[in-house]
């Protein structure tokens, strides 16, 4: 029997301080031979289930515990620097008692003593001591530094309170050993680094000596351990590196914690430690003793389900089913036989599995939402239940959509299934705070989550604390391919995928330095925030079941155990998802009810709107649900939709693998190809989606149907191929097959369906979620095409945070004929409202206007706050709408509406109406400089911009001068008005500087801002064009060479481009705010936000000149057996395809030439243009 067991040990879970994860952490434990291990993690207990499990796994006790953070004062103090100091304690949990203590200590610790750090006092540790034990602690703890201050009588004391709180027998005193003195003699002396070094060994010893004394004269025992914070000593520098990530700072840095100056942090043998403390061999042992005191037993997946009251003593199960019946015909009008069958079926797996309680929680809340007329919805398999239906959970008839019950809920599936509900995302927070008041604060959390450092995140932090410059970790960082989707790209991969990476890592010792490091600390947990979905709600109080604390810098009460530790301990996991296009129809159907009194259910609506279906064929699709962007519309434009089963297809086809089979699902569709099935079998259930394989449910149906497997055969065939391990997919190819071909299938057919299936296994959407997602997508495009204008308020109401969205929805607006008017200070209310834009001024001559138009609000206007809008209206509402601005200045509150916001008012052009927007900001400026009784009562609040008696005189000098100055002073030039009205809005209104323009710069672009696909997220090279609506400028960390960010707009958006030294130096003079330019670059994407990195910089003017976008032509040669139907159809793609390309169709000649004729439009050579053309028997000349 090992002779030691570690006490003392930190994970990746002491963030950004351990780097020890816990899998090898308890692997290299088992190599040792060790039985027992603690993990004591920093004032947390995030990794705590974790640790457990794999404890467990590896026949070792897993001894639970923290190194915890104690106050000498109250907890409840928290002014003085001592409050601010704390001291380290190790504690543990002996048996179950303690570790629901431990989290209660933890959890007091995070709510109620937070103070720089999660703190408790020693009344806490009193209060809640019952199954634990500590030890006191390492050089940081409280009785240590009272070894080195050679407080005796205090050290003496705090030995005596701790064992009261603990137990005579369950407190002791810890040792420990790193040999500072070994290694002060590599380094300088009278260094930093020397005399820290000598410190530290000289508190160390002072320690030992002082516990040694102390043990023998109370009787205490001493412990040994080790501080480990990484698991193996050549794990030491990457460790170092990031406590520097940690504290910002760069590994050569002397002034800074480093531990790496004695590397001795690691996880130590027994024979190493006895090696250690060859002078004190039984405090080695005694760390056996305590450990083998500690037995914790944790039930996991025992499911604890909230405690739901059903009526008249009624059980859960037959409440459900009177829900259930009740609900269908509300909803159906009737029950007949199948409906019957089908709720009867589900109802009995419900009750078998005993989930009856699940049901009737999650109906409770959604059903509530309804009625405060909060638009939901779900996600994921939740909509093939017709029990789900019934009570109001789902808004999706899965006899409707051929939805099978068991995708979502069958007898062999182990785990409790997934209700993910959506609500709108200003919503969202209701609902949470309804299931509070109803359960109960103490049993209703959010769960956390923990965000970890990957690969190419990983590989810049570390080069950053290597000194590397930030351009040359760059281009190394953009070597690292993306992963698959849902699949994480991991630095050993991304050397043998990129050949470039791989020959640097080979040739190059730098990068192989960096790499080297990168990849340890790679996947490491960086930080902890709220999940953006998860809720818990418990039976009982929370702390029962989980440790919690608050967010970073927030309120929000979250679990320290991420989603999967929390359905460990039984709590059940409910998903409330803010959704913002739920938001905008929430606020839609609202709008519509105030300015026309008519009362829209959206669940009521038919689907066979023609108009709906009109406004997606011709790719009207901004702000529509899951069916925007460049590649979707262009999709949507050729598949021209005329059911809600080609929305549910189109949104589950647009997605890596699954995207292959849209151009045959398009053909099918339109009757341009035969609809034919791979096999007979498979007409049920493909025959919504024309024969074609759509969703991961065919998948499923196929191996029952064709292969002859099971449910959950299935559902593990599904996992397995989501997983994409060679190994095991190969294992189930030949499962799949042999089933295939016992079921009357040739081997080679059963090869075939294989590989017609496999895209869709690993991509494929479930198609109960993408049959909720098209219910939305549709009452999207219901409510834009029947109430245009009230949908676009409501899509600019949900976007006002986003300037970039707000302008393409202003954009929208302009082709839609909806015309937006700028803010008012008469006309404009808090948001976005509808106004009567008959007789409005800034129509376009020739075009058509929609009656009603859209009025900006003061709230999008910067420096405007809520308090001066307020007052603003209560004066309108009050006396009426302001004549002048003086009688805007006499009448408001102007401490309230003080001197910045009525300049931002005026360049916003509120007061438009009271003259030009140049002489009433001179107006201001003269007061300011008059030093006048005028001046102080603009700045003070008080008064008029005019004097009373002058006022009443008629006869004032003061009045006659600032009548003149609005007369006289001219208006401001047209640029800066739009810059104003950009700096303050976000973005240009009336009109956009690029307007006059446009023409020039879209014949040297190769694309729009707006029109940048992110679907495809590989790097490229593309050449944009806009305005500069802002620069940031910075110097590199090493050399300090000038760099900067900019933000580049055009008329449909904006993006980041970052420009590097060797750009900047030759481009620095052209870099200016609203200079006009063209970047070329490449574009990179990291976590979803687009990044061009430019390579040269030139101003418009130039371009015009020396255009490097040569001049190319779309050559497209027809098949000889064209007919009219397809010219037809070529045409129509053509069309849907609007460009500058010239265009020409090829007509192939029999004896005689060829024709060349050309298309009287341009078009754009896309790739799925190209791609549509070619399945047509076209080729494409060029």
């Amino acid at each position: 029997m090992a002779d030691f067991a570690h006490l003392h040990v930190h994970s990746e879970y002491s963030l950004l301080d351990g780097l020890s994860k816990i899998p090898k952490l308890v692997t290299q434990a088992k190599i040792m031979g060790m039985k027992h291990i603690a993990l004591t993690d920093h004032g947390a207990l995030y990794g705590a289930i974790k640790f457990y499990k794999s404890c467990k796994v590896e026949g070792i006790n897993p001894i639970i515990g923290c190194e915890m953070y104690i106050t000498k004062r109250s907890l409840k103090q928290k002014e003085t620097p001592e409050d601010k100091a704390n001291y380290h304690l190790t504690v543990l949990a002996q048996n179950f008692e303690g570790y629901k203590n431990l989290m209660k200590l933890i959890t007091i610790a995070n709510l109620e003593g937070f103070y720089y750090r999660p703190r408790v006092d020693k009344e806490t540790l009193a209060r809640h001591s019952k199954g634990l034990m500590a030890l006191s602690g390492c050089v940081s703890s409280e009785i240590s530094q009272s070894f080195i201050k050679n407080e005796d009588k205090e050290t003496e004391k705090l030995t005596k309170t701790y064992r009261e709180i603990f137990g005579k027998d369950n407190f002791f005193l810890e040792v420990q050993r790193h040999r500072f003195d070994e290694f002060i003699s590599a380094h300088t002396p009278g260094s930093e680094i020397r005399q820290d070094l000598e410190k530290m060994a000289r508190e160390e010893k002072q320690i030992i000596a002082g516990a040694k004394k102390l043990s023998e004269k109370l009787d205490v025992k001493l412990v040994a351990t080790n501080d480990v914070h990484y698991v193996l000593p050549t794990d030491a520098q990457a460790q170092d590196a990031i406590v520097c990530i940690q504290t910002g700072k760069n590994i050569a840095d002397a002034n800074r914690l480093r531990m790496i100056d004695s590397p001795t942090y690691f996880l130590k043998s027994t024979d190493e430690m006895l090696d250690l403390f060859e002078d004190l061999p039984q405090a080695v042992k005694n760390s056996v003793g305590v450990a083998q005191k500690a037995n914790i037993t944790i039930a996991l997946n025992k499911v604890a389900f909230p405690k739901y009251k059903v009526p008249d003593k009624k059980s859960a199960d037959e409440y459900l089913k009177e829900l259930s019946y009740e609900g269908i015909k509300k909803r159906l009008g009737n029950m007949n036989n199948n409906v019957q069958k089908r709720i009867d079926y589900e109802l009995s797996v419900i009750a078998k599995k005993s989930y009856s309680t699940y049901f009737l929680v999650v109906a409770d809340f959604v059903n509530w939402s309804r009625q405060k007329d909060i638009v939901s919805t779900t996600r994921g398999s939740a909509s093939g239940s017709l029990v789900s239906y019934a009570i109001g959970i789902t808004n999706v008839n899965p006899l409707e959509f051929k939805l099978p019950f068991e995708r979502f809920l069958n007898l062999y599936r182990p785990t409790l299934p997934d209700i993910d509900v959506d609500f709108e995302d200003n919503k969202r927070d209701e609902v949470i705070a309804y299931v509070r008041q109803k359960y109960g604060s103490d049993k209703v959390a959010q769960i956390g989550t923990f965000g970890t450092m990957m690969a190419r995140a990983a590989m810049r932090d570390v080069a950053r604390v290597l000194s590397w410059p930030y351009s040359k970790a760059d281009s190394i960082a953009k070597m690292i391919p993306f992963g698959a989707q849902g699949f994480h790209m991991s630095l050993d991969t991304a050397k043998r995928q990129n050949k470039e990476l791989g020959a640097l890592y080979k040739n190059d010792n730098e990068v192989k330095e960096l790499l080297d490091l990168a990849e340890k600390v790679e996947g490491n947990v960086r930080h902890v925030s709220v999940h953006a979905a998860g809720v818990v709600i418990a039976p009982k109080d929370l702390n029962d079941f989980v440790p919690l604390q608050k967010e970073t810098s927030g309120e929000k009460i979250i679990t320290q155990y991420d989603m999967h530790d929390v359905e460990e301990t039984g709590l059940v996991k409910m998903d409330f998802l803010g959704i913002r296009n739920l938001s905008i129809l929430g606020e839609s159907v609202k709008i519509v009810n105030k300015t026309q009194g008519k009362k829209i259910d959206l669940l009521k609506i038919a689907y066979d709107d023609k108009k709906a279906f009109e406004i997606l064929a011709k790719g009207e699709t901004m702000g529509l649900f899951q069916l925007g962007g460049t590649g979707m519309t262009r999709y949507l434009k050729e598949l021209k939709p005329t059911s809600i089963f080609d929305i549910m297809a189109m949104i589950s086809l647009f997605r890596p693998g699954p995207m292959n089979s849209i151009p045959e699902f398009i053909e099918r569709k339109n009757s341009r190809k035969k609809i034919i099935f791979f096999d007979p079998r498979m007409e049920n259930y493909l025959e919504q989606s024309y024969g074609v394989i759509v969703y991961q449910d065919d998948v499923l149906l196929t191996a029952i149907n064709i292969a002859g497997y099971s449910w959950e055969e299935a559902d593990n065939f599904r996992k397995a191929m989501g997983k994409k391990i060679p190994a095991e997919m190969t294992k189930q190819k030949e499962k799949f097959v042999e089933g295939c071909i016992k079921n009357g299938m040739t081997s080679s057919k059963a090869e075939d369906l294989f590989k017609l299936i496999e895209p869709f296994a690993a991509y494929g959407f479930n198609k109960a979620h993408a049959a909720s997602y098209a219910i939305i997508a549709y009452q999207t495009a219901y409510m834009k095409a029947n109430f245009p204008v009230e949908f676009m308020t409501a899509v600019m109401t949900a976007e006002s945070d986003d300037p970039d969205k707000i302008s393409a929805a202003v954009y929208e607006c302009s082709k839609m004929g909806i015309l937006v008017l700028p803010p008012d200070i008469n006309e404009s209310q808090t948001g976005f409202s509808i106004e009567d834009a008959t007789k409005a001024s800034g129509k376009q001559k020739g075009k058509k206007y929609m009656k009603q138009g859209i009025r900006f609000g003061l709230s999008a206007i910067k420096n405007v706050g809520k308090a001066a809008i307020e007052a603003i209206f209560s004066e309108r509402e009050t006396k009426g709408q302001f004549k002048t601005l003086d009688d805007f200045v006499r009448r408001v509150n102007l401490r309230v509406v003080n001197r910045k916001t009525m300049e931002s008012l005026i360049k916003a052009g509120t007061m438009d109406r009271f003259g030009k927007r140049n002489a009433m900001l001179r107006v201001l400026e003269e007061i300011k400089a008059s030093g006048s009784t005028l001046s102080k009562s603009i700045s003070t609040g008080q008064g008029s911009l005019f004097n009373e008696t002058e006022l009443e005189s008629g006869s004032s000098s003061s009045l006659a001068s600032i009548n003149a100055v609005l007369e006289s002073v001219e208006e401001a030039p047209r640029e800066e008005i739009l810059s104003w009205e950009r700096e303050l809005l976000g973005f240009y209104l009336t009109e956009h500087p690029l307007k006059k323009v446009s023409g020039k710069l879209s014949k040297v672009v190769s694309t729009k801002i707006g029109d940048i696909d992110l679907f495809n997220r590989e790097e490229r090279q593309l050449k944009i064009g806009g305005i500069i609506a802002s620069i940031r400028n910075t110097v590199t960390k090493v050399k300090k060479e000038d760099m900067c960010f900019l933000k580049l707009q055009d008329t449909t958006g904006s993006i980041d481009v970052l420009v590097f030294p060797k750009v900047y130096s030759t481009a620095r003079d052209i870099i200016l705010s609203d200079q006009i330019v063209v970047i070329s670059g490449k574009l990179e994407s990291n976590d979803e936000t687009p990044i061009v990195i430019a390579e040269n910089i030139s101003p418009l003017e130039n371009e015009k000149r020396e255009s490097d976008v040569p001049q190319e032509e779309f050559e497209i040669v027809i098949p000889k057996s064209a007919d009219r139907v397809l010219l037809s159809r070529i045409y129509e793609l053509l069309k849907a395809n609007p460009g500058d390309l010239p265009t020409y169709l090829v007509l192939p000649g029999g004896e005689s030439k060829s024709r060349r004729i050309p298309v009287p439009f341009g078009t754009e050579k896309n790739p799925t243009l190209k791609e549509s053309l070619t399945s047509l028997g076209c080729q494409i000349a060029n």
